[in-house]
């Protein structure tokens, strides 16, 4: 059991955290013919779409009802409807992700009366979806807000139907990749099993070429897919944070649902194709039985250079989760963990404390240790602690590949073992430089 601290500062120092709206919006780009509206400032919008874009190194479609000073004070009604009908207009959505900001939370406009009354005066918008995500940066972290742009999708889109019995509804959280996503689909139909991931991120942020411009997602989960979860003959919800999600399913539509918290490590995997095997009839493929035994292998050559290491972690909760029990189970030791947000998670992890702050909290508890683990913003403090960094979450502004970054399954876990790995080799053998060069200088 951890004890959870929340330091007593009055600002945040080098923030850790991105805003639930940003989590929001990459949720909703997971979504096939979406584009993600924040209502608020144009600043707010172009904040998430420069973190976005360098993340991804992608096009990422945005869309702002340029809240003014003015507006502010007099209410937000008439912006909301005249983005909605420029984008519309303009763009031709199936589907438009509503999100609000810190500014219009506080102010305290009322989204979903104002999208009742701007269906009424246009009828010709009741073929739009509009999911709207109440997403105000001022609490929450961005897996909130992904969150809770999930439980919107399956809250307002999804009707009742026939169950088919091969199809499975995915809810796949903020802490994996569209590489993670690829390999789980992978994973799940050489089950023969029929999955629809919401949001399916594998399929828009992938990092491929589309055939045609288009200023809207391209690809991702569709507007009939979502209306089909409903016929899903059972939920998989992945990451802690898609719980409140499974549980809408269920409560619509009585479908069974089970969370696996983490997909990378030799034992998680094992429950999740034990898991998909149960639910198709069919047995675990060859082919997963090999990659276990390589990843059983790699586990043996890596072991070596994990044991008693001590890693300090800058993650999300969902994702701190899966790194800290992953590390312990390769010997290593967790100096330090920061995360960004509340979880029923963080209690249940096995150490001693969790801090809910900022990078500078990350500063001071990470001296000494071996390797840090988080985004880009992380660098700086490794040059100055002179401490190897591990990247993961978002943003990763400094690498190549970030879409297609794989960590789940036996391939990911294997991924992951020999990139951490290699950071260590890469440690001792700087020090033995270091050491030499003593000895001959001295």
């Amino acid at each position: 059991m951890a004890l959870v601290t929340l330091p007593e500062k009055p600002v945040s120092v080098n923030p850790l955290k991105q805003s639930q709206a940003l989590g929001a919006s990459l949720a909703f780009l997971g979504l096939k013919g979406t584009i993600p509206l924040f209502h608020g400032s144009q600043g707010c919008t172009a904040f998430a779409k420069v973190v976005l874009v360098r993340h991804f190194r992608e096009a990422i479609p945005l869309a702002t009802t340029a809240m003014t000073e003015v507006t502010t004070i007099l209410g937000g009604e008439e912006n909301v409807e005249q983005a909605i009908l420029t984008v519309v207009e303009k763009l031709q959505p199936e589907i438009i992700g509503l999100c609000t900001t810190g500014l219009t939370e506080t102010r305290g406009d009322d989204i979903e009366r104002f999208l009742k009354e701007i269906r009424k005066r246009h009828p010709e918008l009741d073929h739009l979806a509009i999911i709207f995500a109440p997403t105000p940066d001022f609490k929450g972290a961005l897996q909130d807000g992904f969150a809770v742009a999930v439980e919107s999708m399956v809250k307002e889109i999804p009707k009742a139907g026939g169950v088919k019995p091969e199809q499975i509804t995915i809810l796949a959280g903020a802490s994996f990749t569209p590489g993670d996503v690829q390999e789980i689909e992978e994973m799940v139909k050489s089950f023969g099993l029929e999955p629809i991931f919401v949001p399916n991120l594998g399929a828009s942020l992938d990092g491929h070429l589309e055939d045609n411009y288009s200023a809207i997602t391209a690809s991702g989960t569709t507007l009939k897919q979502l209306q089909s979860l409903g016929s899903s003959a059972f939920t998989i919800a992945l990451g802690e944070s898609m719980r409140g999600a499974a549980k809408i399913l269920q409560q619509r539509f009585n479908t069974d649902y089970e969370v696996f918290r983490d997909l990378t490590g030799l034992e998680p995997v094992d429950e999740f194709l034990q898991a998909l095997s149960v639910l198709s009839g069919n047995p675990v493929p060859e082919k997963y039985c090999r990659q276990r035994r390589q990843l059983q292998d790699a586990m043996l050559d890596t072991h070596f250079y994990f044991g008693a290491k001590r890693i300090s972690l800058a993650l999300e909760p969902d994702l701190m989760w899966s790194m800290v029990h992953f590390l312990q189970s390769m010997g290593a030791q967790i100096h330090a963990a920061v995360t960004t947000t509340k979880s029923p998670l963080l209690e249940h992890l096995p150490i001693k404390n969790v801090t809910i702050g900022d990078l500078e909290d990350l500063e001071d508890l990470a001296v000494g240790s071996d390797l840090l683990i988080g985004n880009s913003n992380v660098n700086t403090i490794a040059k100055r602690l002179s401490i190897p960094l591990y990247r993961l979450g978002i943003p990763i502004y400094d690498r190549l590949g970030n879409g297609l970054f794989t960590k789940v399954g036996y391939r990911g876990s294997m991924d992951v073992l020999f990139g951490i790995g290699n950071l260590f080799i890469e440690q001792e053998e700087a020090l033995m430089m270091n050491q030499w060069k003593e000895v001959m200088n001295g």
